[in-house]
């Protein structure tokens, strides 16, 4: 180990940090300049990575959890190799540079997840730990370690206060994820000053707690950091904390251990002193020596060799095991096998049944067809239907089971089921009750930005779950994740739907999907000679067409309110109101469709429209062109049986009937506005 080699790269990344942030004339530098010694040592000498191929397989990941300092990451990804430019640093937190204020998936090679969102990164390392030792049990085999992954984090004190973390630590610890390795980062400052003011955790304790192999160390002591990561290397059968005990801004004369350096940029003057405090030869900003580009152009050329070594194996693995090869072919593309749309529907149960008991049969045909499809519920399994029958449990030390008991942790399973999407290869699936989304919601929000394929499972999805009342009966919910760009949001009607629900999930491979399901049994609904289920696959589809060539109206629902339309409209048509019902299962793949497509079901120019959702108003406004009539709920439900809350909230055939007929009574003769 050369200390003065890695002390001067180490100062490399600080200065190279804070002159982004300076140039930027924003930014986080003080995390950066702290955490630099253990960052360059944990590169330099025990990362496995190769900046040629950054999706090798078989990589280690680095997860930057404390996002905020992300000119760490990417100064290290330049001097290490990867195709990040000097003009990349200098571009920093610009339009259109590649290196926006905190990391994001696919800003840069490298960039392995978005973090910023503290706790987050924390989970999604434990997520991505997990997923490396899935598929190490799926694909590894005596004398071929194809997946021997470590993953490696950087998290601060804004990590360990996040209650995620504190969910993602206990699963990682019970599940005995020993190649996993955290670095926290132990400064003791944060935006109002010294952690003193509101946080005084021990968390060497509260880790052992969770099971976890704790250590201590010097923060800016190359040997101490080189020596404290052997030894937890060395470790087995427990994830590894190392607390490193630092300073904000290591190198600065006045700002050091000063919260200001936080997230304000240090100054010219200041960076000035900091180069002369730091020996640093006279140079211009961005500055790197050749000695440190010599220095980490060998490591560079050492891990080449690695990298080549595994490649021969995998060669040799691959010849000895073609069929399994082929396997990881499929995983790694996640493709579906041809047919499965056929299976789907040939399987459709008819009975009235809930929608969450038929994503669960549904669940039973994909499981086998597809098994690279893995998750669990947040210990509401029994009640969601998700457990996919003869795969196992994933438990400690046994990761070939594909049901994962994620326990009463819904924040930490949103961020695990992240990284596990980020290792690639999965599927992951999570499951809760809607009411609960809320719980998860920074971990939804995060899979829809950074694009990836996570699906969930919100069961008990209105007001019609019944006597556990207004604290369970989601009203918002529905809504509020349909407003999340990017993420994809299905309510089936009926078991025919719900089937194909879980095969759109299958199929969008660019962003999480959420199929909302109900406690309540629902029919198996009636469709019309010549229907094919391809009609589901398009987000909204005519179910019933009006008796008349032009309907006086079109009624659009959606999930457990679609049968009481129809129903509805049949006492309309008694009456001589003539209506077209339109189950529209998911607004955001009805709105993919060709204007052409979506205009034959509901016309542009028609105003004369109901929309029926046992929710809120507002995502229908769309469709009502503020002149249509919306039957939904405004207001918190209450505790009673599912049948009453119906017949009190206007939820029957017939008070939906009254209530269009009134209204459409009153509107029938205005024309209707051409859009």
């Amino acid at each position: 180990m050369d200390e003065k080699l890695l002390q001067l790269t180490a100062n490399t990344v600080r200065i190279l940090a804070a002159e982004g942030v300076q140039k930027a004339n924003s930014g986080h530098p003080g995390m950066p300049m702290g955490t630099a010694d253990m960052a360059t040592v944990l590169w330099y000498h025990y990362l496995h990575f190769n900046p040629e191929d950054p999706a090798w397989l078989n990589r280690d990941r680095f997860v930057l959890s404390a996002g905020h300092g992300s000119m760490l990451l990417y100064s290290l990804l330049h001097i290490f190799g990867y195709q990040v430019t000097l003009d990349d640093l200098k571009s920093f937190r610009q339009w259109g540079s590649r290196t926006p204020g905190h990391p994001e998936r696919g800003c840069l090679p490298g960039v392995e997840c978005t973090t910023g969102p503290l706790g987050q990164g924390f989970g999604m390392g434990i997520g991505m730990a997990l997923a490396a030792r899935i598929m190490a049990a799926r694909f590894n085999r005596e004398g071929f370690p194809l997946f021997d992954n470590r993953i490696f984090a950087i998290a601060g004190d804004g990590d360990m206060m996040e209650g995620v973390s504190a969910e993602a630590a206990s699963i990682a610890g019970h599940l005995a994820l020993d190649n996993l390795i955290y670095f926290y980062d132990y400064n003791r400052i944060t935006i109002e000053g010294s952690t003193d003011l509101a946080y005084s955790d021990d968390v060497e304790k509260r880790f052992e707690a969770y099971h976890w192999k704790v250590h201590t160390v010097d923060g800016h002591n190359i040997a101490e950091l080189h020596e404290i990561l052997r030894k937890a290397l060395m470790e087995k059968g427990k994830p590894q904390l190392i607390i490193a005990k630092t300073h904000i801004a290591q190198g600065s004369p006045h700002m050091h251990d000063k919260s200001e350096s936080h997230g304000s940029p240090l100054g010219p003057d200041e960076i000035a002193l900091t180069k002369k405090n730091l020996n640093w030869p006279p140079s211009p900003d961005f500055f790197i020596p050749k000695e440190v580009t010599a220095f980490c152009q060998k490591r560079i050329s050492e891990l080449k060799k690695q990298y080549d070594l595994w490649k021969d194996m995998y060669n040799r693995w691959k010849a000895r095991y073609p069929e399994l090869a082929q396997e990881l072919d499929r995983f790694s593309e996640k493709k579906i096998p041809d047919g499965l749309a056929e299976e789907l529907a040939g399987n459709i149960p008819t009975r009235d049944m809930a929608t969450r008991a038929s994503s669960g049969e549904a669940l039973q045909i994909i499981g086998k067809a597809v098994p690279f499809v893995i998750g669990g519920a947040a210990d509401l399994e029994p009640s969601i239907k998700c457990h996919i029958k003869g795969a196992g449990s994933l438990l400690r030390e046994h990761f070939e089971g594909r049901n994962i008991h994620f326990g009463i942790r819904e924040h930490g399973m949103g961020a695990i089921l992240n990284g596990m999407a980020i290792f690639g290869g999965l599927i992951p699936y999570g499951a809760t009750f809607l009411v609960f989304s809320d719980y998860m919601r920074p971990s939804v929000r995060l899979a829809a930005m950074m694009k990836l394929q996570v699906v969930y499972i919100f069961s008990h999805d209105s007001i019609f779950l019944g006597e556990d009342g207004p604290t369970h009966q989601p009203v918002e919910h529905t809504g509020s994740l349909r407003i999340i760009p990017g993420l994809t949001v299905i309510r089936p009607a009926d078991a025919l739907e719900t089937y194909f629900a879980w095969l759109m999930a299958l199929k969008r491979k660019d962003g999480p999907t959420a199929l909302l399901v109900t406690r309540q049994n629902v029919p198996l609904l009636s469709r019309a000679e010549g229907f094919s289920y391809q009609q589901i696959e398009k987000g909204g589809y005519t179910l019933t067409e009006s008796s008349k060539s032009t309907p006086d109206l079109i009624v659009v629902a959606t999930g457990s309110e679609v049968h009481l339309a129809d129903k509805a409209a049949s006492i309309l048509r008694d009456r001589g109101i003539h209506a077209r019902v339109v189950s529209m299962p998911s607004m955001e793949i009805f709105e993919e469709q060709s204007e052409a497509y979506r205009h034959s079901v509901i016309p542009e120019d028609f105003s004369h429209i109901v929309a029926i959702e046992a929710g809120h108003t507002r995502d229908w406004d769309h469709y009502l062109r503020g002149r249509g009539l919306f039957i939904g709920l405004n207001t918190f439900g209450h505790s009673a049986p599912s049948r009453e809350l119906g017949d009190k909230y206007g939820f029957t055939p017939d008070k939906i009937a009254q209530q269009i007929t009134s209204w459409y009574d009153r509107v029938k003769g205005e024309k209707s506005p051409v859009n």
